[in-house]
């Protein structure tokens, strides 16, 4: 019986332009420098930590740039799929430098906690507030995109926990400034850096189940089973495989065991199920074998 192939892809490409990119990641470098300066003549460890994940927005937005051009290059006999993971790999990557950033910075509030040193509240007032308007201004330019796709929802997160974590140095620094409390630093770059590695452990374990070929926490294939099943021509279905190509695009492919039938007729059942998988499942890729009691193991999922 034959295989039968269905690409129902949506080519609703990331509406994030070169320019707004170049914009966003010129701002993270510029406030990058001028926070690191401003951290160092101040004496503050949660301006510096601010610094440095302004740096990792601005290398996090190159990576999407290159994912997103990779991405958009044709397949060839080398990579049938295409370079549609190298979104993913971006993303693992880019959450990854945050987290090691974290727990970097976890070390220093330890030694800054326990041998306080004398800041200057009231630049580090001024120069966080310019950082929390540079990364206000970053996520608006990525919030759209960030909706659509993986890759560009990590350097979104890394710019709006920028923002948060600039507004927890404007508070400190009101504290440090009209009332001395220097342990406050240390403190707030351990919240700030708890809250990125936690935001960026949700990215890199989507990322890898992806890379890992799971099947998308919010598709059953018993559902899928019973939904497929239903049709009259259609005996069982076995040896399916479902998993994601990158964070929208799901191929299913699966052995159908019908009753005897001219192969003709079986486009009509190839339109049903692709139909029933892309309207209840939303799966635009199914690959289809058709079978008449071909294989002696029918199990659902092949364990061979």
């Amino acid at each position: 019986m034959p295989h039968s192939h269905s690409h129902n892809h949506h080519h609703n490409v990331e509406d994030i332009s070169t320019s707004r990119l170049f914009i966003t990641m010129m701002l993270n470098f510029i406030i990058t420098i001028a926070e690191l300066i401003g951290g160092i003549i101040s004496g503050s460890l949660s301006l510096i930590s601010d610094a440095l994940h302004n740096f990792s927005d601005g290398i996090a937005i190159i990576i999407s740039y290159i994912a997103i051009r990779l991405n958009k290059k044709p397949k060839n006999q080398h990579f049938t799929f295409g370079f549609k993971r190298a979104e993913i790999i971006a993303a693992v990557f880019n959450a990854s430098v945050l987290i090691g950033i974290s727990l970097y910075l976890f070390v220093e509030s330890y030694h800054r906690f326990t041998s306080p040193k004398p800041i200057e509240g009231g630049l580090m007032i001024v120069v966080a507030s310019i950082g929390l308007l540079a990364n206000v201004i970053g996520t608006l330019l990525l919030q759209k995109g960030a909706k659509a796709n993986m890759n560009i929802k990590a350097a979104y997160l890394h710019l709006l926990s920028d923002a948060i974590s600039s507004v927890a140095v404007i508070v400190g620094g009101i504290f440090i400034y009209f009332y001395n409390i220097y342990w406050i630093d240390p403190v707030l770059t351990v919240l700030i850096s708890l809250y990125i590695i936690k935001a960026s452990y949700s990215i890199v374990k989507e990322a890898t189940m992806v890379l890992m070929m799971a099947t998308p926490d919010n598709i059953s294939i018993q559902e899928i089973e019973k939904e497929i099943t239903q049709l009259n021509e259609i005996q069982n279905i076995h040896h399916v495989h479902l998993w994601r190509v990158n964070d929208k695009e799901i191929h299913f492919e699966a052995h159908i065991n019908v009753a005897d039938m001219l192969v003709s007729n079986t486009d009509i059942v190839i339109d049903r199920v692709e139909k029933l998988l892309q309207d209840k499942f939303k799966i635009q890729h199914v690959t289809l074998q058709f079978e008449c009691n071909k294989c002696d193991n029918v199990e659902l999922i092949n364990g061979h």
